[in-house]
């Protein structure tokens, strides 16, 4: 007789560095579990975003597991098994958020058909759109096939061509399936028991394929259950467009196919899979060269060509120029002109004229800088230069005129309009997210309150006319407080609303980030109180240069600066870690414990405390909020200059 359970449902939650999301899933978790007997085991692969101490403070009645290395999705979801003592295991995504009924709803229809091994559920991402991934049907070298050649996306209902997201099967109806979603992987411990954990041979992707499959060889049926519904931010643990991921997934199902198919089969399947990786990884890099590189290569190439037709009309006043200027000046110049442009925002989205002006203007002064420093032979002319200058301001503008009219989107040079927006819940979280709202967004046209049951003084509505208000209202994003909203409730209107022009929040109690996702392609958008800076584009790309430049310099130098460091050994893996961006020379001051949400940067060697002359950990978090909110380039030059003897650390 099998030795009874001590909880029905352990639910398993493998998190890696997404800190905001894993406390909202969790959140979720402890409602759902209201109703049912179960248990949580947070397994941490080593985060460094603070994951841990949220955990440890915000929810100690779970179980954690903090790794000190990344063991991985598989290895680390069988520390979580082995220790659970329950019915059934439920592996569960931090970036998903539970309905409060949709554990009770899985394990009733688990305990009325014991044939069930696995069951996955009906998946939405953060815009309430259907991600195709809640049923799939088994990777087979023809669906892999299918699935290569974009056969599967001109025929997505084909019962022959989209079998690998089931294509021919509804959303809404419960069917069995193939392979479950690693998303929400619902299984019961007898069939575990049975056919084994997760394989580690598959460190992340692939994994959820290989034991679903294994629960079908083993007896039990997989099942896609759609009564109950779930969020998946897809994309937050991994960004699935980079070409690393392309390596990583396919590499998975290559080791699948060996694995399981016939030795044949296996071969066929690697082929294809091959043919995939590069096929996909060269789509990628030109995706990304043309997405990030195009544009400006096409200005790089028009201004030179302006070069040449200015240098003919100089030579019409018997002014002519050496070869060598033509063949090495002007694209250096022009060079530095575009790189002037971009490293002053003129390529960011919304384009704005006077970053452009900017750029060109110190662009101007650098290369009148070498200019005077250039040999007489090689100094050509001074006023050509500024013509020149004044020409690309003059491109400039009329081309982003034209593409504003032409394309529009990011290249719209309209100021953007400010957003309407809606919080649902009760006053006092309204009155609590609003001023989160406006110290963490500067594009507010209003901000209009909708309460849950009854319409309270300040509300225009109550959340069972969210549909008409945010029609009337032209509410262009919406924010539920899930202190007062139930995940159930949030989900129907996001389905029940979905529009693309909408955005979606969910503020969490007790926390100062706004969460959602835009779209199944991008990450979760996030608010924070009070410290955007950091993370905006400029910053970030002027902290990476810094970064690049002193890791150099300090390379270039390593003999000096030998002497001046203790660890030499250290300092030189420290400035070849910044030099490929896995650390930066700033950072913030690590804690064992922090109340801020702060934005995340790579690790820094030095760090805001290092500037003082005393160490109070009473001021860390005041140091760090500080250096988010406030960030300049001025105040990486002062800790480095005060604090280099350090680089060793």
């Amino acid at each position: 007789m099998t030795q009874p359970f001590k909880y029905k449902i352990a639910v398993i939650i493998v998190n890696y560095n997404v800190e905001f999301f894993l406390e909202q899933c969790l959140n979720s978790v402890q409602k759902a579990l209201e109703n049912v007997s179960g248990q949580v085991f947070v397994i941490d692969n080593n985060s460094i975003d603070g994951s841990v101490e949220m955990v440890e403070r915000k929810f100690p009645q779970f179980n954690l597991i903090a790794n000190k290395d990344n063991k991985g999705f598989s290895k680390a979801n069988n520390q979580g098994i082995l220790l659970a003592d329950a019915e059934y295991i439920l592996l569960l995504n931090p970036d998903t958020v539970v309905e409060e009924d949709t554990f009770s709803k899985v394990i009733e229809y688990m305990d009325e058909h014991p044939k069930t091994g696995g069951l996955g559920v009906r998946m939405l991402d953060g815009k309430g759109h259907f991600l195709p991934e809640s049923k799939r049907g088994l990777p087979t070298p023809a669906v892999a096939f299918y699935k290569i050649f974009g056969l599967s996306k001109l025929f997505p209902k084909s019962k022959k061509f989209g079998q690998y997201h089931a294509g021919n099967l509804s959303e809404f109806d419960t069917n069995k399936i193939d392979i479950l979603s690693g998303a929400f992987m619902l299984m019961r411990r007898e069939a575990l028991d049975k056919v084994g954990l997760l394989d580690e041979a598959f460190f992340m992707y692939g994994e959820d394929i290989d034991l679903s499959y294994r629960i079908q060889q083993g007896g039990y049926e997989n099942v896609y259950f759609p009564e109950t519904r779930i969020i998946h931010y897809k994309g937050e643990s991994t960004k699935k467009s980079s070409v690393n991921y392309v390596f990583v997934f396919y590499r998975a199902m290559i080791i699948f196919a060996k694995k399981h198919f016939s030795q044949n089969n296996a071969k066929l399947f690697s082929f294809f899979i091959h043919l995939a990786i590069y096929f996909r990884a060269f789509l990628a890099i030109t995706a990304r060269f043309i997405k990030h590189s195009f544009l400006p290569f096409i200005d790089f190439s028009i201004i030179l060509i302006g070069f040449n037709l200015l240098s003919n009309q100089w030579k019409h006043e018997n002014i002519l120029f050496p070869d060598n200027i033509i063949h090495y000046a002007f694209p250096a110049y022009a060079i530095i002109w575009v790189l002037s442009i971009l490293f002053h925002g003129g390529y960011d989205a919304p384009l704005k004229i006077k970053k452009f002006v900017k750029g060109d203007i110190i662009g101007t002064l650098m290369i009148l800088v070498v200019y005077a420093l250039l040999p007489k032979s090689w100094q050509f002319s001074r006023l050509f230069i500024l013509i020149a200058a004044l020409g690309i301001v003059i491109y400039y503008t009329l081309s982003r005129i034209l593409l504003h009219f032409t394309i529009g989107k990011k290249y719209n040079l309209a100021k953007r309009k400010n957003k309407k927006f809606a919080i649902v819940g009760g006053l006092d979280e309204f009155l609590r997210v609003k001023e989160i709202l406006k110290q963490t967004n500067d594009e507010i046209d209003e901000i209009v309150f909708v309460s849950i049951d009854e319409k309270e003084k300040e509300a225009i509505g109550t959340l069972n006319q969210l549909d008409q208000i945010t029609f009337i209202h032209q509410i262009n994003e919406i924010i539920f407080c899930a202190k007062d909203t139930s995940a159930q409730s949030i989900i129907y209107w996001m389905t029940k609303i979905n529009a693309e022009k909408i955005d979606f929040k969910i503020a969490q109690p007790d926390s100062l980030s706004l969460i959602g996702s835009n779209s199944i392609e991008t990450a979760g958008d996030l608010y924070v109180l009070n410290i955007n800076s950091i993370t905006k584009d400029e910053n970030i790309r002027t902290k990476r240069t810094f970064d690049v430049t002193v890791s150099l310099f300090f390379l270039l130098l390593t003999p000096v600066f030998m002497v001046l460091v203790k660890n030499k050994k250290k300092f030189i893996s420290n400035m070849f870690h910044v030099l490929v961006g896995k650390k930066s020379i700033v950072g913030y001051v690590a804690l064992t414990q922090t109340s801020l949400d702060l934005p995340k940067i790579k690790p820094g060697i030095l760090h805001p405390a290092d500037e003082l002359s005393f160490n109070d950990d009473s001021i860390i978090d005041k140091l760090n909020l500080i250096y988010a909110r406030d960030y300049k380039l001025v105040k990486d030059f002062t800790i480095l200059s005060k604090a280099y003897k350090k680089l060793d650390r």
